[in-house]
This record gives structure tokens, C-alpha cells and sequence, in this order.
């Protein structure tokens, strides 16, 4: 039996949209299409997994930021807390609904050298004149108000306490799923293993039972099998997946406030996590593609590189003791770590919502705003998405995200 929520098989042959996963993209566009005015279509979404254990919506970290390097990511954070802060009126006024908020404990980037300091300053420049309220410390500095580091090595470093922390983000995900199928959007338990092209359109899926259903659009939302997703329709999408790791530790000597989350040169990042814990993560070295049934924990990278990192950087993690730990994956865009948004150029009823490279949690709500005002209006009417087209792709042109953990 399906869980609840979700058929085993589709209730129609045809639908206007059929959404390929079902995780936060997926059921985030499937929501937003019951909020547009004009759109009156039938919405079927494919989930092959829907005890979700291991999308990376589940595994994800779920933290926010609005330090970007570019304007676009900045605006798209700031409408998610905003749209968290008022999730129960945003969603109806449904009672069962909270309202989120972000722990704003911030984001720290720490820079030990002058070249990445000078990536700091150009960052806050355009982070301020975006509205977000990024401050510059230097060395000193951050020893004054955060004394628990060591910043012996550290050139310059870069907060933003608003808006900027640990949010719940498997909450809004819940209730981007609940609220959709609860107004009529029709989940699937199942998978998608064929698409049936003729020329310019995506003509029907087919089903791993060998059900076909026709489709006005598709939308590949598929996380790290997106490139998979796109290979069947013969689309090419520099989409991989890479794993991360994530470690939930206690100290024997706790900092005694709150640890920002902050970004180690080195690239492992930590933060406070719970009254009496705390969590980092880091990428694998080397990075290589994973298969995206691939959760296996790589201990060595604890021991040999995480843990001497972590003391270095806060002594009194010197002492510190794993409670649990976890791989996730991210579905890494390796042009330009940027989503991948809205359709192909030659087949225009295939729409990407790919490629998000370790943000996506916090982009859901502005991403599946904004296609579904694309399959409604033909446009994006709120933020203009279209330099996230697949347009760049085709041109080999990126739009660099450079602030990426």
C-alpha cells in the first residue's frame, strides 16, 4: 500500500502538468499552481520515494543566508523569510499551519587570506545594497565577540544576523506537500523511466509499471537524478550528485552562547544545532560524482580531517563527542552552482527546477513561485527568474555562484 497521500497508480491518462519528485521543489511548484489565479489544469506528481529518507530536503542541513555573491540568490533568500514568517496566513489561515522564523545567529565567513578578504568586501557591498545587513570583522574584531575562536590565521571575517541561521525547513516542506494534496494535487507513488519526445514536446511519461500518461508540461524536479531526468528526453544538464557529511557533536566544555554558522577556510562549516549540541559538515576529498544511492559515511574524513579542523579553529572542541551523523547529497551544478530554471529552448513544455547545489531548501518557495507563474502566465510576474533559463547552459555561460559550502 501506498502511504498516505499518495495513489499507487494515476487516477487519469492525461494531465496538464505532471511534476517528476515529489520533495520541496516538486510539491512547492505543485502548491503555488493551486495559488495562481488563471491556472485551472490538473496536476499529477511522480515521487519514487515518498518515505523521502534520503532526498536531500530530509538530509539537508536547513539553514538560510542572504551573504551571496549575486543579487538574485539574495532576493530570493529574503522572500523566504518573509514568506516563513507568515506561513499560516501565506497558506490560508489554516490553524494546524505555525508560523517559522529563522534562529538569527548568522552566517560567518572567515577569510586568512587578502584575496578572500577582498571576495568579502565586494560580497558585502552588494549584500547591503540589497538591504541584507552584512558587517565586516576584522580579527580582533571577531576575538571581542566571539572569544571562543582562534583567528591567529584569520585576515577578515563577514556576519549577517538577520535573517541568517537555522530555520525549519522539513516543516514548510510538510506543509508545501499537505496543503497541496489537500486541494486537489494528485501524488503518485512511482517512477518515471521513460519520456516520449516527438520533436519540439514532451508528448507523455511512462511509469515503471508501464502506465503512460500524457502531459502539457513536465516538470523535471528529480534533485540529483535531474541529469537522468533530462537524458530521456535527450537534453544534456550538467547536473551531478556530490555527497556531504554531516556530523551532530556535544562538547564537554560548551561555548556558553550561540555559534554562528561559520565557514572555516578550509571549507568545513559548523554551527550551534540544539541547547546542548552542535553540528558541521563538510564536502569529501576528492568531491567526485556519486551515485545518488550512495549514503555511505566516509569515517576516516572525521578523524583525519574534521575533528583536527574543528579544534584548531574553537579549542574547546577539542573534547568533543559524536551523537549521530549522516551523508546527504547535493544536486550539484557543475557550470555554475546556480539553479537551473523553466524551459528548454527547443522543447518548451520541458521545464528544469534543477541543479539548486546545496541552497535549494531555502529557494523553494520563490523557485516554485515563480514556474508556476511561468506554466500560468507564460512569465515571471514577482522576481524575474529568467537568468536561471537553461538558455546559459546551452552557451556554456555561468553565471558563477562563488558563496558555496
Amino acid at each position: 500500500m501506498p502511504p498516505k497521500g499518495f495513489t499507487s497508480t494515476p487516477a487519469r491518462d492525461s494531465y496538464d502538468v505532471v511534476i517528476i519528485g515529489g520533495a520541496i521543489m516538486g510539491s512547492s511548484l505543485a502548491w503555488w499552481l493551486t495559488e495562481m489565479a488563471g491556472f485551472n489544469g490538473s496536476v499529477l506528481v511522480v515521487e519514487r520515494d515518498p518515505s523521502y529518507l534520503k532526498c536531500a530536503s530530509v538530509l539537508s542541513n536547513s539553514s538560510i543566508r542572504q551573504q551571496f555573491s549575486t543579487e538574485l540568490n539574495i532576493r530570493i533568500s529574503q522572500f523566504t523569510a518573509d514568506f516563513c514568517r507568515n506561513l499560516r496566513a501565506n497558506m490560508g489561515g489554516d490553524e494546524r499551519v505555525p508560523n517559522l522564523h529563522v534562529h538569527n545567529f548568522g552566517y560567518l565567513y572567515l577569510a586568512d587570506t587578502e584575496a578572500f578578504a577582498d571576495v568579502l568586501r565586494a560580497n558585502q557591498a552588494l549584500q547591503l545594497s540589497a538591504g541584507a545587513e552584512t558587517r565586516l570583522l576584522t580579527a580582533d574584531q571577531i576575538a571581542a565577540e566571539y572569544p571562543f575562536y582562534n583567528v591567529d590565521d584569520i585576515v577578515l571575517g563577514s556576519i549577517n544576523t538577520k535573517d541568517e541561521g537555522y530555520w525549519d525547513g522539513g516543516t514548510l516542506f510538510e506543509w508545501f506537500r499537505r496543503s497541496a494534496q489537500s486541494r486537489g494535487i494528485e501524488y503518485v507513488a512511482g517512477e518515471v523511466t521513460a519520456l516520449t519526445r516527438s520533436g519540439g514536446r514532451i508528448e507523455s511519461v511512462t511509469l515503471a509499471d508501464g502506465r503512460r500518461v500524457a502531459c502539457g508540461h513536465v516538470v523535471n524536479a528529480a534533485g540529483t537524478r535531474g541529469a537522468r531526468v533530462a537524458s530521456m528526453a535527450g537534453l544534456p544538464l550538467p547536473i551531478e550528485p556530490r555527497k556531504r557529511y554531516t556530523w551532530v557533536f556535544t562538547a564537554e566544555t560548551p561555548l556558553g552562547r550561540d555559534l554562528p554558522l561559520t565557514i572555516d577556510p578550509s571549507g568545513v562549516h559548523m554551527r550551534t544545532d540544539g541547547p546542548q549540541t552542535y553540528l558541521c559538515g563538510c564536502k569529501g576529498d576528492p568531491d567526485p560524482e556519486a551515485d545518488p544511492d550512495d549514503f555511505a559515511m566516509d569515517h576516516g574524513l572525521w578523524e583525519n580531517h574534521v575533528w583536527p579542523i574543528l579544534a584548531t579553529r574553537v579549542p574547546q572542541f577539542e573534547a568533543i563527542r559524536v551523537v549521530t551523523e549522516w551523508a546527504g547529497q547535493y544536486d550539484y551544478n557543475i557550470l555554475d552552482q546556480n539553479a537551473v530554471l523553466g524551459p528548454h529552448p527547443e522543447v518548451d513544455n520541458f521545464l528544469f527546477m534543477n541543479g539548486f547545489s546545496g541552497h535549494g531548501l531555502q529557494q523553494s518557495p520563490a523557485m516554485g513561485r515563480g514556474l508556476a507563474e511561468w506554466i500560468t502566465h507564460g512569465e515571471y510576474r514577482s522576481l524575474d527568474l529568467s537568468p536561471f533559463g537553461y538558455d546559459r547552459v546551452a552557451r556554456g555561460e555561468a553565471m558563477v555562484e562563488g558563496a558555496v559550502i
